[in-house]
């Protein structure tokens, strides 16, 4: 899993807590207390084929919504995609998840910054029923969410919301035997998730690496380097 966020991405200053980063920050410690199903970091690893496979599914679903086919979702677009799919959110909500997401700040969602909003979407959307088995109405994408929420949950050792760099030496750790060569490869994983350097990764940061790890970019030239 290589690459790294390219310059445009990792130029944006993240310093200042949006409402929305400081919600998904609750809602993960929230999350973090009923524990993960992930029971090592290979398990994480395992995984990937089928969360790759579950996004490029997921390439349909953002050519539905990007109406004019101009290969991004602009914010009236993104607008009519919530009321699409049933989300409940307020007018100020649906421009925190579109700014959250504009990683470039360009005023257009992309194809890997759509999957993070959407992920963020699911993290952040009450069940409307405690029966309820879809938040979003796509059953398949939402079960690879929780796959990669659960991937998170597991990385952060004490439930507070963030992954640090001493947390992912630990889950890197647990899989190996230890050594240099693991403490590596968790330092340049950890590396690519933390954009403002920091020593903090939040979720979204999570799954922005994430897609890129899967090779995913934000143009059909970025997918096919």
């Amino acid at each position: 899993m290589g690459g790294s966020l390219g310059k445009k991405e990792s130029s944006k200053n993240y310093s200042s807590e949006s409402k929305l980063d400081a919600k998904m920050v609750e809602t993960m410690r929230r999350r973090a207390a009923q524990g993960s199903s992930m029971k090592s970091f290979n398990t994480i690893i395992l995984k990937f084929p089928k969360i790759d496979e579950s996004f490029k599914k997921c390439k349909t679903i953002f050519e539905q919504f990007d109406e004019d086919s101009n290969g991004a979702i602009d914010p009236d677009e993104l607008r009519r995609c919530f009321h699409k799919l049933q989300v409940d959110f307020t007018e100020e909500e649906i421009n925190e998840f579109f700014k959250a997401c504009d990683i470039d700040e360009n005023m257009a969602i992309k194809f890997n910054e759509f999957i993070v909003l959407l992920c963020l979407v699911y993290l952040l959307k009450e069940p409307t029923t405690s029966q309820a088995k879809s938040r979003l109405g796509l059953p398949e994408l939402e079960s690879t969410f929780q796959t990669l929420v659960d991937a998170f949950v597991f990385l952060d050792k004490n439930k507070d919301g963030h992954v640090s760099k001493s947390e992912m030496v630990e889950a890197i750790n647990e899989s190996t035997s230890g050594g240099r060569s693991s403490g590596r490869i968790a330092m340049r994983r950890f590396d690519e998730m933390d954009w403002d350097k920091n020593g903090m990764v939040t979720f979204k940061e999570f799954l922005f690496a994430f897609t890129r790890w899967l090779g995913i970019g934000g143009t059909e030239e970025e997918e096919e380097e």
